[in-house]
């Protein structure tokens, strides 16, 4: 039975934001895994594979997973202290509230995420008609772009509805995706040859500027595949309990689900070889048809299909309080603060970013996921950890009910391996980070002037 505090609290949020707060730890968790799996190591193990070109690409899995954990803790910390709608944007406004980064800082996360935010949903698109080539061979790329549209188009359909149902929905997906890669993983464990899973190459683990570079890809395969454990913290707003309950779901996702990746992906190189895995486009629906046949094969792409479906949708529902948590604060166009007149959801935002993330779905996926990680590591991931010791230092005001384990060393290790991804993403994804920030930049310039001649009207 909750408290007259809690009641108070909930009041507060339902008065601000115009949201309820229903969400308790299962569905947290069900929406944090969702979107962390989804259709991720299933298009990725390829790729990954590829990017050190053998097994030894499972490291980036394991660094990957630490790396999650510590800005896990980032996340877990400043959500518990600022529950609210918009993630990110909420944790940079208040932390720097009281400085001029406080109205810059914001913009720029919102300014990235419509960069950002789309290319990751995008990649579920792209992902699904991947997979759907396995049912329809032969799908030329306009068929293909079709079908990633046509998913796109279907998720915010199924979003337009109140958070109560969208929870119960939530789960139901999640539930869905927990089949999938336990068949994967089981059938793998049953049919596992270790010749094959660790027939590394020649000077496999040589340190050399090439193992350098192929770690920094691997890692960042495995930091998309692990994005989403703060997908509840976007939709904080409408968490029951959240000082509890976010710390809780992200440490479980993080930790789960990164245990899965890296399983699944010794199950496929333990079964199919290496060096033809990172060939193939749809290497689990080949898996399971090499040991039980084309049936096999069937099922899990529609199994897959569906982990797609769940992930993308969880993700559109929770970016699509982004946007709408900037304008209610004023820090974003107004007209994204309107909520359904019936069901009390950001309508206006939803539409937007589902419609660009359906744009998006026509890009290449590996150029997709380099930009949308570099995208959002600069502002995003570096500008939080920064925002964490701010408000330990000069904001004794904010209070911290949840606080990271064995500060500050998980805040260093997060800066370093963010710094590190960034690093050695490439030149082009490195120059596309740094102009993504300077055209923020003048944007705001130009934001920042408009609104200043409003007000003095």
């Amino acid at each position: 039975m909750a408290t007259n505090e809690q009641q108070g609290e909930h009041e507060y949020i339902k008065e601000k934001y115009g949201l309820v707060r229903s969400l308790g730890l299962l569905q947290a968790t069900a929406l944090n895994m969702s979107n962390m799996v989804g259709i991720g190591p299933f298009i990725t193990i390829p790729l990954l594979l590829a990017s050190m070109g053998g097994p030894q690409a499972l490291l980036g899995w394991v660094l990957g997973a630490v790396l999650a954990l510590c800005d896990g803790l980032i996340w877990a910390e400043l959500a518990a202290a600022m529950p609210g709608a918009g993630g990110t944007f909420v944790y940079l406004l208040e932390a720097f509230r009281k400085t001029r980064l406080g109205r810059v800082l914001p913009f720029l996360f919102i300014w990235q995420f419509i960069f950002s935010g789309p290319l990751e949903i995008a990649s579920g698109y792209i992902g699904f008609a991947q997979y759907f080539g396995y049912f329809w061979r032969g799908m030329d790329p306009l068929h293909t772009r079709i079908v990633g549209l046509l998913v796109g188009v279907v998720a915010v359909v199924l979003l337009y509805r109140g958070i109560t149902a969208i929870g119960k929905t939530v789960v139901v997906l999640w539930a869905g995706m927990l089949i999938t890669v336990g068949w994967v993983i089981v059938t793998g464990l049953f049919n596992f040859n270790p010749e094959l899973a660790f027939e590394f190459p020649p000077n496999a683990f040589g340190f050399s500027t090439g193992f350098a570079m192929g770690l920094g890809s691997a890692m960042l395969l495995a930091m998309y595949n692990c994005l989403g454990y703060f997908g509840i913290c976007n939709v904080g707003g409408e968490v029951r309990n959240p000082e509890r309950v976010i710390p809780r779901s992200i440490i479980i996702s993080v930790v789960a689900v990164s245990s899965i990746n890296f399983c699944i992906t010794l199950s496929v190189i333990g079964v199919i070889p290496w060096r033809e895995a990172m060939n193939s486009s749809y290497v689990a629906s080949e898996f399971m048809e090499r040991i039980y046949g084309g049936w096999a094969g069937s099922a899990i792409t529609v199994l897959i299909l569906w982990s797609a479906f769940s992930s993308v949708f969880a993700l559109l529902l929770g970016y699509s309080r982004i946007p709408y948590a900037a304008a209610l604060d004023g820090h974003f166009f107004r007209v994204f603060a309107k909520l359904h007149p019936r069901s009390e959801f950001p309508y206006i935002s939803l539409l937007v970013v589902g419609i660009l993330s359906a744009a998006a779905s026509l890009l290449d996926l590996s150029s997709v996921i380099s930009a949308l990680m570099t995208a959002r590591i600069l502002i995003q991931f570096i500008g939080q950890i920064f925002a964490v010791h701010y408000i330990r230092k000069h904001r004794p005001d904010i209070e911290r009910p949840f606080r990271i384990w064995l500060y500050p060393i998980p805040s260093v290790i997060a800066l370093l391996g963010w710094v590190y991804i960034f690093a050695t993403s490439g030149i082009t994804f490195i120059l596309y980070g740094f102009a993504t920030v300077l055209a923020g930049l003048i944007a705001y310039a130009i934001w920042s002037r408009q609104t200043t001649g409003r007000q003095a009207i």
